[in-house]
């Protein structure tokens, strides 16, 4: 168990970076996806750090990783029950970002 002195520590610690709020909107607002999908909707990740963020989001239950035994195999992941507890948030930071992007395209116009 690892020592916080703050929630927002945690939330940080299993949803933060610059990969893992992507591929969760992503889950969010598609639902089940297999990793080429993924992979497809955010191509400026590599597969390597593709496939380790959604291992540490395994691990920490936020997704659920879905296999099915055929050849050739398939894999799909989607939110969690617990997961999706994050929704409120994500829709919060998705919000907040096409917020910022509009705020930077009027000053770069004024700046023009």
């Amino acid at each position: 168990m690892k020592d916080y002195n703050i929630g927002v520590e945690a939330t940080i610690d299993v949803i933060g970076g610059k990969w893992k709020p992507v591929i969760l909107c992503h889950l969010k607002d598609e639902g089940t996806m297999r990793t080429s999908e993924l992979k497809r909707a955010i191509p400026k990740i590599t597969q390597k750090m593709l496939t380790q963020q959604l291992r540490e989001l395994e691990q920490d239950q936020i997704i659920n990783r879905i296999v099915y035994q055929q050849v050739p195999p398939k894999v799909e992941y989607e939110l969690s029950e617990y997961g999706s507890s994050l929704n409120t948030i994500l829709t919060s930071l998705c919000g907040w970002g096409e917020k910022h992007i509009e705020v930077m395209k009027e000053n770069e116009e004024l700046n023009v």
